[in-house]
């Protein structure tokens, strides 16, 4: 399947199928290319956390709004959070980042607002998302990213220090009685036309 195709089939899964597990290979061929995403400068402010636990699941899901039901059926919850301390991501690029890097960091950077810094973090961690999602479309898996969970309540669940919960995505099979699978509810975008431009 070539990758035009790959984007065709892909959606947003609503309903999985909660007897399907992901083989442990695939799982670690996630982490795997979670661990190679881009970012600005090679920043990397983030942290990944794949959640098997059913009970830590069930937790999660009762701070998942009306994403609940995904979140218990789905095989695995990865949970995408940004650093949200700045002495730690400064430490973490002093010791791993060239000078260069270093030096764009301080010169345009550094004396931001911390909340404006953070925002900055939290668009890296969009970055890996994409390419996750990508990622899961290649891999035969479905996907969910979820935004509507009580972000604070993940921090608490999971024990975050120095990183805020930024979403998540449930992955695993869709149910085959999922409503919003492309060939029942054809996938809707504006023309082409509308938003691709050539100059």
């Amino acid at each position: 399947m070539n990758f035009t195709d790959l984007m065709q089939a892909r959606y947003t899964t609503k309903k999985y199928d909660a007897n399907k597990k992901i083989d442990i290979e695939k799982i670690e061929q996630l982490k795997d290319i979670l661990h190679m995403s881009p970012s600005s400068i090679n920043s990397q402010p983030w942290r990944f956390t794949f959640v098997e636990s059913e009970e830590v699941k069930t937790k999660l899901a009762k701070a998942s709004y009306f994403n609940e039901e995904k979140v218990l059926n789905a095989s695995h919850l990865v949970v995408f959070s940004a650093i949200n301390n700045k002495v730690l991501f400064e430490e973490q690029i002093n010791a791993n980042l060239p000078e260069g890097a270093v030096g764009y960091y301080n010169n345009f950077l550094k004396e931001k607002p911390e909340e404006e810094l953070h925002d900055w973090h939290v668009k890296q961690v969009y970055l890996a998302l994409g390419v996750f999602l990508t990622a899961c479309a290649g891999m035969e898996i479905d996907a969910t990213p979820m935004e509507g969970i009580v972000a604070e309540e993940y921090d608490e669940i999971l024990g975050l220090t120095g990183y805020k919960t930024t979403f998540a995505v449930a992955i695993g099979y869709r149910d085959e009685e999922d409503q919003n699978q492309p060939h029942i509810n054809p996938k809707s975008r504006l023309n082409r036309e509308e938003v691709i431009f050539t100059v």
